[in-house]
This record gives C-alpha cells, sequence and structure tokens, in this order.
C-alpha cells in the first residue's frame, strides 16, 4: 500500500485513540541499524528509537537469526511448561540485575511488570499505599494509570485510591522555586511531610523512574534517591525502579539507570530495550519478595521461547560489543553538542538527561522561559523533513526526547546535532516569542 492508503485504513480501522506523531502520519517500511525508510524510500536517522525500544538498532542480524531459529523450533510453550530460553533468561537478569535481585517474572511489557511490581510490593508488606512521582508514567493499565501522574495519560478516574505522588527533582522547573544544590533537596525531604499527612503512615512502596521517560527525561540530582531511599525504608517501604525506559545500558555504563545513584532496589521492572523490541516484560526481585505470592499465576505470553531468545541475544550483543562504555561515550558527546545548541538557540531552555537519553526542552524566551509546545511541533516536522526522527514529551509537550541505538557512532551524534542545528534556526524564525 502507498502512503495514504496506509493512513486512511489507520484512521478507519483503529482506535481514534491511537495517536502518531506529525501532522500527516510517517508509516515506516523496514529498519536496518541506527536507521528506517518511509514507504515512499525515503531514509530517516532515527534518534528515537521506537521509544526507547531499539536499544542495539533495527533488526541486529544477531537477534533476528535468533529469533527465526526458534519460530522454526518451538514459537509457543505457556509458563505451564518450562523452556530452555526462558530458564537462560532468568538466569541472566540475575546476573545482570544489582544485588541480591535474583527472582524474574516474565510478561508481555512494561503495563504488566509495573503491575506485578505493586501486587509484589502490597502481598509483601501487607500495606496497600504506594507512593509515585509527578510527572511521572507507568503505562496505561487501570492501576499503571493511577500511578502515572501526567495529566494527558490519565485516561480514567483515579480508580487505585492507594496511590499518592510526590514531587519529582525537576530542578529546571522547580516547584518550590529553589536553586540545587542551596535547596537541599525540599523535593526529596517533602516525602517524609507526604507520609505524615497524605497516607495512613503504613507505605508499603516507592515507586519511581530514575529518568522520567514521558515526563521529558527528568533527571534528578545524584542525592535524591538516596534521600528518598532513606525516607522510604526508614517507614518500612520497599523501593521499586521502573526501568522499563532507562533498561539494559541505555544511561550507559550501567545496566540500570538506578545504579547511577547508588541504590539497591527491592523490586525492578523491565521492558522496551530489553528484547529490542520484541514485546516482553520482566519483574525482578528478591527471593524473600518473590515467595510473597503465594498461589498459582500462569502468564500465557509471559518468557515464551521467541522473546526469551531474543532478549537473550540483545544482552550478549550488548556484552560483545561494550554497548554499556559506548552508550556512556556517545552520550557524553551528544550532551554537549545540545549544550552548544543551547547557547546559539534562544529557544532551547534545559538540556538534561545521562548516556543515551538526552533532552532539550524548548521554550517561547529565556525571559519568559515559558513552555513551547509549538516549537516542539515544528521541529519536529522540520527535523522529518532533514531526516531525522525525535521523539517528544514532558508535561507541557515542548521536550525532545532522544533515544537512539547503543550502537551509534560519533559521526551519527554529530548528524544528528547538525540537523538539529539547522531545524532549531527554522523554528526559531517562525515561532514568534509570544507563541
Amino acid at each position: 500500500m502507498n502512503r495514504s492508503e496506509i493512513i486512511a485504513k489507520h484512521q478507519q480501522f483503529l482506535f481514534p485513540s491511537v495517536s502518531t506523531f506529525y501532522a500527516e502520519p510517517l508509516p515506516l517500511t523496514r529498519g536496518e541499524g541506527k536507521f528506517v525508510w518511509d514507504v515512499d524510500g525515503k531514509r530517516y536517522l532515527d534518534f528515537f528509537g521506537g521509544i526507547v525500544t531499539v536499544g542495539i538498532g533495527h533488526c541486529h542480524p544477531k537477534v533476528t537469526a535468533k529469533i527465526a531459529q526458534q519460530v522454526r523450533t518451538l514459537q509457543h510453550a505457556s509458563t505451564f511448561f518450562p523452556h530452555e530460553a526462558t530458564v537462560l533468561l532468568a538466569e541472566k537478569m540475575a546476573e545482570i540485575s544489582p544485588g541480591t535481585l535474583s527472582k524474574t517474572y516474565f510478561t508481555n511489557s512494561g503495563t504488566e511488570a509495573v503491575e506485578t511490581a505493586v501486587l509484589l510490593a502490597r502481598l509483601h508488606t501487607g500495606r496497600t499505599e504506594i507512593i509515585a512521582l509527578r510527572h511521572g508514567y507507568s503505562g496505561r493499565s487501570q492501576t499503571a494509570m493511577s500511578l502515572t501522574a501526567h495529566s494527558n495519560w490519565r485516561l480514567t478516574p483515579v480508580t487505585d485510591s492507594g496511590v499518592v505522588h510526590a514531587h519529582n527533582a525537576y530542578c529546571y522547573r522547580c516547584a518550590f522555586e529553589k536553586t540545587y544544590p542551596e535547596c537541599n533537596l525540599l523535593c526529596a525531604r517533602d516525602i517524609e511531610e507526604l507520609i505524615k499527612t497524605a497516607t495512613s503512615g503504613k507505605v508499603a512502596a516507592f515507586i519511581a523512574e530514575p529518568i522520567q521517560g514521558v515526563g521529558g527525561f527528568v533527571t534528578p540530582p545524584k542525592e535524591y534517591f538516596l534521600e528518598i531511599s532513606s525516607i522510604i525504608r526508614a517507614n518500612g517501604g520497599l523501593i521499586i525502579s521502573d526501568e522499563v525506559q532507562t533498561g539494559f545500558g541505555r544511561t550507559g555504563d550501567h545496566w540500570f539507570g538506578i545504579e547511577h545513584w547508588g541504590i539497591e532496589p527491592d523490586i525492578i521492572t523491565c521492558a522496551k530495550a530489553m528484547a529490542n523490541g520484541t514485546p516482553v516484560g520482566a519483574t525482578v526481585t528478591t527471593p524473600e519478595i518473590a515467595a510473597a505470592i503465594k498461589g498459582p499465576q500462569i502468564s500465557t505470553f509471559g518468557g515464551n521461547p521467541v522473546t526469551a531468545v531474543a532478549a537473550l541475544a540483545t544482552i550478549e550483543v550488548i556484552e560483545e560489543e561494550g554497548l554499556l562504555a559506548n552508550a556512556a561515550a556517545r552520550g557524553s558527546e551528544l550532551a554537549k553538542g545540545l549544550s552548544q545548541l543551547k547557547t546559539t538557540h534562544a529557544i532551547v531552555g534545559d538540556v538534561r538527561g545521562k548516556g543515551l537519553m538526552q533532552a532539550i526542552e524548548l521554550i517561547n524566551d529565556p525571559e519568559s522561559n515559558e513552555p513551547s509546545p509549538l516549537a516542539m511541533n515544528a521541529l519536529l516536522e522540520e527535523t522529518r523533513e532533514h531526516g531525522l526522527l525525535i521523539g517528544k514529551g514532558g508535561l507541557f509537550g515542548n521536550t525532545v526526547r532522544l533515544s537512539p541505538p547503543l550502537n551509534i557512532d560519533k559521526a551519527d551524534v554529530d548528524a544528528a546535532i547538525d540537523i538539529l542545528d539547522r531545524s532549531l534556526s527554522a523554528v526559531g524564525k517562525t515561532i514568534p516569542a509570544s507563541a
């Protein structure tokens, strides 16, 4: 089908709530490494990676070969029947996870992984109340939307009354109008009062993304999670690190984002880049906490042979190609390039991130510092025209999200910065300061 036919059928047969980027949606036909092609044959450098999912590049030959072999051998076995790839993947998860986290429950998505984590925390502690972060995103189920503190993605009235929301470490737009480090981490210390005033005082768990994804790659100060961890554990709660976007080397040097801050969580949730695009989710915890689920459980597709071999192959590629270190090195280059763009483009208000999870926040002008979603939408169109795919996010819809494959090189970083530079110049000329 051609472009117009695909778009027409998308509008006719899919839910209207299935959102797409761009004024005119962009149908893709194939991908290879860091590039994707649209139906007209135009090539794009992919710096969004399918919402932080294609961690080692599109159609990586090692991963696709393992998938093809497994599909020809045994495509499906439910959790009633153990499979070699599934147990090997669980063993590998125990190896790469921090501390004593060694028990894994496989699912199909990040949403399911989060649901499992919340269930575990409640059963293990015998408590029900969960603290999440403002601007956070946890998925599209009822519980996940209750955890989410981003009105665009809360599509129904809150159904889980046991969830309360703490302030995130959004230093660029501090809710307390303070400046780090003089703020003395007021956003983190406020959780002590939150527990005393907005809960029964008996908290089951605190859940957070180490770097907020949909929230606009909000990156906390180094002491933030240490402070929160101390408060939560002093009050008898568990720490759940939502690694759906930050996991599997995305932030550089470590397998999981929370490791940058020296925290050993009680539970980790994973998905997205875990299998380089093959649907998978995982919840990893300690043997003691895993034992809190007393009854039987099944997951029809969780940890099935195809996704298990895809995840194993993805982990092997990250190890063999040294991609944890590469993500850190290329991420440093990308952050430097973005910081230079901030000095030359008045509509760039903030640069933040870690590893290959970098963001720039767009504003109308430095004086007002007002968010500019119009500039964001215009930049999407400009970068598309120049052959670069980027993401967007943030509470105000004004943040550029950059999450390219971990195996890009310096030339790819330079190419992306060049396109962003030219595109920002064009947008700066067309978006009025009062927009």
